[in-house]
């Protein structure tokens, strides 16, 4: 059975974030700005439906959806797209296809004690990121 992502999440790490913002065109001035920020996380689990929050100072992200339906996901706050997209489950990882102009594009969401791990994929870059469970 999936476990339950509710819950607040502060940052704690990344790793290759440059290179994930890189795959998606983002312009090298957006990106200096985007590599200062540590983002929060908030997450509403409530069977299959979830609500992400990605909270920074710079701009917020909120990704509403269910679980195994696919829909249009509007990108365009982050680079200027649009994709089709689905969230599923594998096991205990909760993984996002999202099926456009940019190859392999996608995350997956896993919970190992109370660290919430990400993993972002663009083209052929991987960028982790940690954060730790506050509420």
């Amino acid at each position: 059975m999936p476990p339950n992502l509710t819950g607040y999440y502060r940052f704690v790490s990344q790793k290759n974030l440059e290179d994930y913002l890189q795959a998606l065109d983002i312009n090298v001035a957006l990106r200096k700005i985007v590599l200062l920020l540590k983002p929060d996380k908030e997450i509403d689990h409530q069977g299959d439906r979830i609500i992400v929050k990605t909270l920074s100072t710079f701009r917020n992200y909120v990704m509403e959806f269910e679980v195994g339906v696919e829909f249009e996901e509007d990108l365009r706050m982050v680079d200027g797209r649009k994709c089709q997209t689905i969230v599923t489950w594998e096991e205990e990882q909760l993984v996002c296809v999202q099926k456009g102009e940019v190859p392999n594009r996608g995350w997956r969401h896993w919970l190992e004690g109370e660290k919430l791990h990400l993993e972002l994929t663009a083209r052929d870059a991987v960028c982790k990121q940690v954060f730790r469970k506050v509420r």
